[in-house]
C-alpha cells in the first residue's frame, strides 16, 4: 500500500475556522507532532513562512522587532514563536492597528508554559489558542473525523482488525508523524534521537538542569510508573533528589507535552477517594522506548504490558478531543476501599467510565469497577465500556460495553 504524502488532521476544520476569526492562532505542541506541515500546508500559498529558531533570525527579531514584523509583512507564519517572545508585544500592536484582519499571524511554539503565560498576557482577546498532539490512530489510518464510540446512538462501522504483533508494533512506534509516515524508518533510533534532542533544546531552555543523568532517570521512573499513583515524595527519595526538584521536572514534561498529569475525579459521595494523581507518557513509542522495550512481544509479555495499552487508550482519547479544539477532561476514579475505573470522560454534563483490560476475553467481572462508579454517581454517569485487545463488542453487564480496541 502507497503510503500518502501528507496526512489529513481532525484540527483542520478548526484551524481554518479560527484562522478566519480571530486575527492570530497560537498552535501550540510537541515538537515534531506535525505543527509546521499543518500550517503550510493549509496557509503556504497565502502566508511567509519564517522560522525564529535560527541564532540569527532570533537576533534580528529580538534587535528590531518592528523591523523585523516590516521585513515579514502579515500574513506570516512565525515557527517556535516562543524563541522570540519579545515580539508578541509588537503583533498585539499590529493586530491593533489592524484589527478588520484576520489570520494574519499563525503562531507555533513547543513549550506550552512560557508561550501560554507570554500570549495571554500580550494578545488577550486576539488570539485563538489551538494545540496539535502526535497522530491519533484514525488520523493515521485517514479518517480524521471518526467519533468515539459515547458520541453514536449505532455502533460505528468495524475497522478491519488489526493482527496483534501489528498493534503492538504500532505502539512501540508511537504517533508521531514522522513515524507514521515512514514505516520503515528505525523507531528506536529516531526516538532517541527525540529524547536527547528535547533535554538539550527545551530542558535546558525551561529550566537549568543541574544534573542531567539525574533527569534522564527521573524519565526512566515516569516511563516505568506510567499509570500508577504518582506519589512526589517517594519518587524524590528513590531518586535522591528535593521534592520541589520532582514537582519542577514534573511541570517542565508537562509544559513540553511529553506527560498527562491525571487527576482523580470528586464528586460528593459521601466516600473516602484517593486524591494522589496519576502520570501517563503522552505517547506509547515515547514511553516503550525509554522502557528499553524494542520487540512487540517483549512489550505485550511484559510487566509493563497493561500500562502500553492503558496509555494507548488514553492517548487516542486525548487526541481525538484535543484536536477538535476543546480540551479533554479526563480524569480518574478510586475509592479507599479499591473500586476504582481508569478513566472518567466529562462530555456533555456526563461521566463516561471508561475500564482498559489488556486481554481479547474480557468478561462481566471486570465491570465492577464501573458499575460501582455508576451505582455513586447516579445520573451523572453514562453508559460505560470495557477496552480490550480482542474483536468482540457485546453487552457486559446492565449500561457496561465490551469494545474492541480497535473500534475506540
Amino acid at each position: 500500500m502507497t503510503t500518502p504524502s501528507y496526512y489529513s488532521r481532525t484540527l483542520e476544520k478548526v484551524l481554518k475556522r479560527s484562522a478566519a476569526e480571530f486575527p492570530a492562532v497560537v498552535l501550540t505542541g510537541p515538537r515534531q507532532s506535525g505543527k509546521t506541515t499543518l500550517l503550510r500546508h493549509l496557509f503556504g500559498r497565502t502566508h511567509t513562512y519564517v522560522s525564529v529558531e535560527p541564532p540569527d533570525v532570533r537576533a534580528a527579531a529580538m534587535a528590531d522587532p518592528r523591523g523585523f514584523l516590516d521585513l515579514y509583512q502579515p500574513p506570516v507564519i512565525l515557527d517556535e514563536i516562543q524563541h522570540a517572545p519579545e515580539l508578541l508585544p509588537y503583533i498585539k500592536e499590529w493586530i491593533d492597528e489592524h484589527r478588520t484582519k484576520a489570520g494574519q499571524f499563525l503562531l507555533t511554539g513547543s513549550q506550552n508554559l512560557l508561550l501560554l503565560n507570554r500570549v495571554t498576557e500580550t494578545l488577550a482577546g486576539r488570539v485563538a489558542m489551538l494545540r496539535l498532539l502526535p497522530m491519533s490512530r484514525h488520523e493515521a489510518n485517514q479518517n480524521p473525523a471518526a467519533k468515539l464510540p459515547w458520541e453514536s446512538s449505532s455502533p460505528q462501522a468495524k475497522e478491519t482488525a488489526t493482527h496483534s504483533a501489528q498493534l503492538w508494533q504500532s505502539f512501540l512506534r508511537g504517533g508521531y508523524p514522522e513515524l507514521v509516515a515512514h514505516p520503515r524508518r528505525d523507531a528506536y533510533l529516531w526516538h532517541n534521537s527525540y529524547v536527547q534532542t528535547y533535554l538539550e533544546r527545551d530542558i535546558r531552555t525551561l529550566r537549568q538542569v543541574g544534573d542531567l543523568s539525574a533527569f534522564q532517570s527521573f524519565l526512566r521512573m515516569a516511563a516505568s510508573r506510567s499509570g500508577q499513583l504518582f506519589n512526589m515524595t517517594g519518587a524524590a527519595r528513590d531518586l535522591g533528589v528535593a521534592v520541589n526538584t520532582v514537582k519542577a521536572w514534573v511541570s517542565v514534561l508537562e509544559a513540553t507535552f511529553q506527560v498527562v498529569v491525571l487527576r482523580p475525579y470528586h464528586a460528593n459521595v459521601g466516600k473516602r477517594l484517593v486524591k494522589t494523581p496519576k502520570l501517563y507518557l503522552t505517547d506509547t513509542g515515547t514511553l516503550c522506548h525509554l522502557a528499553g522495550l524494542k520487540d512487540p512481544a517483549h512489550a505485550v509479555d511484559g510487566p509493563l504490558g497493561g500500562v502500553i495499552f492503558e496509555t494507548a487508550v488514553l492517548s487516542e482519547i486525548m487526541r481525538t478531543l484535543t484536536h477538535r479544539g476543546t480540551v479533554p477532561e479526563v480524569y480518574f476514579w478510586r475509592t479507599a476501599s479499591g473500586s476504582e475505573v481508569d478513566f472518567i470522560v466529562a462530555v456533555d454534563g456526563q461521566l463516561i467510565p471508561i475500564e482498559v483490560k489488556s486481554t481479547a476475553t474480557p468478561r462481566p467481572a471486570m465491570t465492577n469497577g464501573i458499575r460501582a462508579f455508576q451505582d455513586d454517581l447516579g445520573r451523572k454517569s453514562g453508559a460505560g465500556y470495557v477496552l480490550h485487545l480482542g474483536q468482540v463488542r457485546l453487552p457486559l453487564a446492565p449500561g457496561v460495553t465490551a469494545l474492541p480496541f480497535c473500534n475506540l
